[in-house]
């Protein structure tokens, strides 16, 4: 009998994707067709708050690195540091033989850089959002969700098969009407950000932790995009006892990769037994650790920085607001641009490239439909002279009907 090709040890063909699973390419078209189709570009991070692209070097104001500690000689020096100390990876769970002294010691530092009792530390904010909503919600759960909430939080809602209510955008009107109407005995979890990803607003925390109480919910807040940016040593704008958990990141204003959760010492011994993300992921490499520790050194001493971040936003602000753009509600440095078209959000981009800027657009499914946008996320490494050029290059925009 002839062998097959798995007996031979040789690879098989694999026939087409099959049709009757998933239409792709029929998908895809469907996005090329309404201006929302995804597409990878290369290109090299640049000092100054540059970016090349091709055989152009563009102001890169799409990026999240806040602080412009990405390329700061500190951090990559202390992550070389604990690379050659602790080794490249951390080589299993932390609850196998990957919890580093040095991890333990970064948690106890992020605690008291942040005024809460314990820290656990994730892989990213994405694993900490998802596997955090999962751990502390079941079905029997009622979480209330702002509706412009992160994609992370909404997946996370929707794992933990809890019902799921959304709110009226930072309306605590209407998330108080909501809770009302909930049975008392029903368990309650309140899930928002304190800096809108896409929106560069912020909501009243301390509203929110004033319902949470009255209702005896569970308060959840992504400080993602406040991290770094806004607070005591940049440590976000959700102060002790104003929240039972609370998510931050390092891939943001840190300028890193990797989150925590921040939450009484309870909270974090449930979540090293009940968190899958947890329990079930290799820990963080040393390298990482390494950087991240630096980057806390640098984040507490940058407020300059971070006065400096809040007057460019505020120019960049004016400066659209006066040619007739619409900021929205923006207070930080996110800056949405709103087009609502997305074809006329990706002329926009189009056209600041051109003009030597990064503004990358941001389209369905990522923001409501109708709500495309340029997203311009400010960085603390750009100039005033930066700003004008961007103010320019939107002034000399023409909507092609």
């Amino acid at each position: 009998m002839a062998k097959t090709g798995i007996e031979k040890g040789e690879a098989m063909e694999m026939p087409p994707l099959p049709e009757v699973f998933f239409p792709m390419e029929k998908a895809l078209e469907k996005r090329r067709e309404a201006g929302t189709l995804r597409n990878l570009r290369s290109m090299e991070p640049m000092d100054g708050g540059r970016v090349r692209v091709g055989d152009r070097i563009l102001v890169n104001f799409s990026g999240n690195d806040y602080l412009g500690l990405s390329r700061d000689p500190l951090l990559l020096q202390r992550g070389e540091e604990f690379a050659r100390y602790f080794g490249a990876g951390a080589t299993a769970s932390r609850l196998i033989c990957g919890n580093f002294s040095c991890m333990e010691a970064v948690e106890k530092k992020i605690a008291r850089m942040k005024g809460f009792e314990s820290v656990l530390m994730l892989a990213s904010g994405y694993q900490a959002n998802l596997s955090l909503l999962a751990a502390l919600c079941d079905r029997k759960t009622l979480i209330f969700s702002d509706r412009l909430n992160h994609n992370s939080l909404i997946q996370g809602a929707r794992l933990s098969g809890g019902k799921i209510i959304r709110f009226r955008h930072n309306d605590l009107s209407h998330l108080e009407k909501l809770l009302c109407n909930a049975p008392e005995e029903t368990r309650k979890c309140i899930v928002t950000e304190s800096v809108f990803s896409m929106d560069g607003d912020v909501p009243d925390l301390e509203g929110l932790s004033r319902l949470a109480a009255i209702h005896q919910a569970l308060l959840l807040v992504d400080e993602a995009h406040a991290t770094g940016v806004l607070g005591d040593q940049g440590m976000g704008l959700v102060k002790p006892g104003m929240a039972h958990a609370v998510v931050g990141t390092f891939g943001k204003g840190a300028g890193v990769f990797g989150a925590y959760v921040a939450g009484p010492a309870l909270l974090k011994e449930y979540l090293v037994n009940e968190m899958g993300g947890f329990v079930f992921s290799t820990a963080l490499p040393p390298s990482v650790i390494g950087m991240v520790d630096a980057s806390l050194d640098r984040m507490a001493e940058m407020d300059a920085e971070r006065v400096h971040l809040t007057a460019l936003g505020n120019r960049l602000r004016l400066g659209l607001q006066k040619l007739g753009f619409d900021t929205g509600a923006s207070s930080t440095q996110i800056v949405p641009v709103m087009m609502g078209d997305a074809k006329t959000a990706l002329a926009l981009s189009a056209h600041l490239e051109k003009e030597g800027f990064l503004g990358v657009a941001i389209r369905p499914p990522t923001v409501p439909e109708g709500e495309s946008r340029i997203r311009l996320s400010l960085c603390a490494l750009h100039s005033k002279k930066d700003v004008e050029g961007l103010i320019r290059a939107f002034s000399t925009f023409t909507v092609i009907a």
